[in-house]
């Protein structure tokens, strides 16, 4: 498979495999949420104690991305994909087999550890097969949009099939989907893809870290998830006690949601080819926008719902954008970078769940989040701001060579 193709061409059927994992990986840690009384009353557990099948899975995708990258670095990235769809439908079977909620608990963190593998290893065989940087922010459009496409189907389907198979039902669906993922990646995706080169190691893996403006992309992705998703984390109840819809009307709102956010990646990826930073930066005032005047405007239901729908495509509409941008400053081939923005990602949304709750118990009640959240998104304007300034002026370090020495590549426009 050739790893070099002109700008327009079709974006390759591989991106869509990949996609299908994000999807069936985007399900599963969603609809956790939704199966939690059910799996509480199963495994002898309250629900407050369930909850920590939500924070393992978590924790698993913050810790776990940047170690399974080392871990795995030196297989090839067909197998690396292969093996984290298996430890996805292992930990998903051994979830469902077990009566324990310690085993439960332990089976979702080896569920976050391949999630987490396989969105960083699978963003990079994204890139790398669909060419120059606008057509490989093209093709993370593409693969974040099985995340969308979890939101709006895979989490109601998910919780649909748990209330009449119990909670141990989606992860046996689950699990089988997984495993049948595995024929296709094999048929479809070559042996031997060289993303690496020829010298893989550790260290060629930390020095693609060094560019500081790495680390502003990796700011600003945690500073918009824990804005934006640490206010989404507390949307429910705003819609039912403050917007007065009714709670049956609320998971079609979050599909409302959902819809937005697929339009929104796929629109972000489109946008993102030539001017990244100023799609990113639009997005992150939008989001801002939007979540400043959801907390102003939260007993009205009409406005609610259609905030709701902006804000699920402005939040996540940058977020192929933040990854190609993560990938373009390491130089395009680091799994390790790749990983990183993963935790960064699910680190910015554990601190702003964290932080939005703390708003509950304050005078601002259920607004707080979103008016914490506006602020939060909007700081993530300086982040990006700094590195459309630096772009412009400078190339940007593209791989390391292998005496460690960084290569330059063309700069984009901001």
């Amino acid at each position: 498979m050739s790893t070099s193709r002109p700008a327009g061409t079709r974006t390759p059927t591989l991106v869509y495999v990949i996609a299908a994992g994000i999807f069936l990986m985007g399900t599963t840690e969603f609809m956790i949420a939704g199966l939690l009384p059910e799996a509480a009353a199963d495994l002898g557990v309250n629900v407050a104690q369930a909850g920590l099948l939500v924070s393992a899975f978590a924790a698993g995708m913050i810790i776990g991305p940047p170690v399974m990258a080392l871990a795995t670095l030196r297989l090839p990235q067909r197998a690396t994909l292969v093996l984290s769809l298996v430890g996805f439908a292992v930990g998903h079977v051994v979830a469902a087999l077990s009566d324990s909620f310690a085993v439960v608990t332990i089976s979702r963190v080896i569920t976050a550890l391949a999630t987490g593998t396989f969105w960083a290893v699978g963003a990079v065989v994204a890139t790398t097969i669909a060419g120059p940087p606008g057509a490989s922010t093209r093709a993370l459009s593409v693969m974040s949009g099985g995340l969308s496409l979890a939101v709006i189907a895979g989490v109601p389907l998910g919780t649909f099939v748990g209330q009449f198979t119990g909670w141990r039902g989606p992860f046996w669906m689950l699990a089988v989907l997984a495993l049948l993922a595995i024929v296709p990646l094999l048929r479809i995706m070559p042996s031997k893809l060289d993303t690496h080169g020829s010298d893989v190691s550790v260290r060629r893996e930390l020095a693609t870290l060094r560019p500081w403006r790495l680390w502003l992309v990796l700011g600003a992705i945690m500073l918009a998830q824990a804005g934006f998703l640490g206010a989404y984390s507390y949307l429910s109840p705003l819609l039912t006690e403050r917007a007065g819809i009714p709670a049956a009307l609320v998971p079609l709102v979050l599909v409302g949601f959902g819809i937005g956010a697929l339009g929104g990646t796929m629109l972000g990826g489109r946008l993102g080819e030539q001017r990244p930073f100023t799609t990113v930066a639009a997005a992150f005032a939008l989001s801002s926008l939007a979540l400043i005047t959801l907390a102003l405007t939260a007993s009205h239901s009409t406005i609610v719902v259609a905030l709701v729908v902006l804000l699920g495509a402005t939040g996540l509409g940058a977020n192929p954008v933040l990854i190609a941008q993560t990938l373009r400053q390491a130089g395009n081939s680091s799994t390790l970078a790749s990983s990183l923005a993963t935790a960064a990602f699910n680190l910015g949304t554990a601190i702003g769940a964290a932080l939005a709750g703390a708003t509950l118990s304050t005078s601002w009640g259920l607004i707080g989040p979103a008016a914490l959240g506006a602020v939060i998104t909007g700081s993530a304007l300086l982040p990006v701001g700094l590195l459309a300034a630096t772009t412009a002026r400078c190339r940007i370090p593209a791989a390391p060579d292998p005496d460690g020495r960084p290569e330059l590549s063309d700069h984009v426009h901001a």
